[in-house]
């Protein structure tokens, strides 16, 4: 009888081993999981906001610097110089493209382009416009780099420097299309500036 008494309770002894490995592998699991998704909706923030930096990127080179560089082509000005003495303060920019390449792009299409011109897809590498964009929440900015990589005839001539208008004109019955001279395809990349692995990277499509 005694050693029947001690069987049971080895076993009672082993059983209670097991239940507590089983629950320490659930609580271990359950962990692991929460780890997991913290981690991931992080690495999904920090995306998200270099994602929004690149669209900002964009709007800046598009809305800002190509009409100015325009203008300064329009005047007999260096693009390069007048650019960075417009905005190189306030958003860093460096124009790193050469007057006659930024003139090309914008006014030619991409066959014709001076042979110094870069057009390969990293926007990083031989960039046109380099800057920076600041956090909204004051934490570190933002490195854009933006390169035109390719140039479409449109359907119209050059006429004007606005990147934006109306495509019907109101007075007249028949529909007009909007005027297109170029299209542009753009190549966008943003960094945190102390974190590069934080970035995103886009391929615009633009009808200017």
């Amino acid at each position: 009888m005694k050693q029947f008494m001690q069987q049971e309770e080895g076993v009672a002894l082993v059983t209670s081993l097991l239940m507590t490995l089983i629950s320490l592998a659930i609580v271990m699991s359950v962990m692991y999981m929460i780890t997991q998704n913290i981690q991931r909706t992080g690495t999904l923030k920090r995306y998200k906001t270099a994602l929004e930096a690149s669209y900002g990127g964009t709007d800046m080179v598009m809305k800002e610097f190509v009409p100015q560089v325009l203008r300064a082509l329009n005047d007999g000005k260096s693009p390069k110089t007048f650019l960075e003495d417009t905005f190189g303060t306030s958003v860093n920019l460096s124009v790193t493209s050469t007057d006659t390449c930024l003139s090309d792009k914008l006014n030619k299409a991409t066959s014709a382009w001076s042979s110094g011109c870069s057009n390969t897809l990293s926007a990083k590498s031989g960039a046109d416009f380099t800057f920076r964009l600041p956090s909204a929440t004051g934490g570190q900015p933002y490195a854009i780099y933006s390169k035109i990589v390719d140039t479409f005839r449109g359907n119209t001539d050059d006429s004007g420097t606005e990147l934006e208008g109306a495509g019907v004109a109101e007075s007249l019955s028949v529909i007009t299309p909007q005027h297109i001279p170029h299209v542009f395809r753009l190549e966008i990349q943003a960094e945190k500036v102390t974190n590069a692995t934080e970035q995103a990277n886009m391929s615009v499509l633009y009808a200017y």
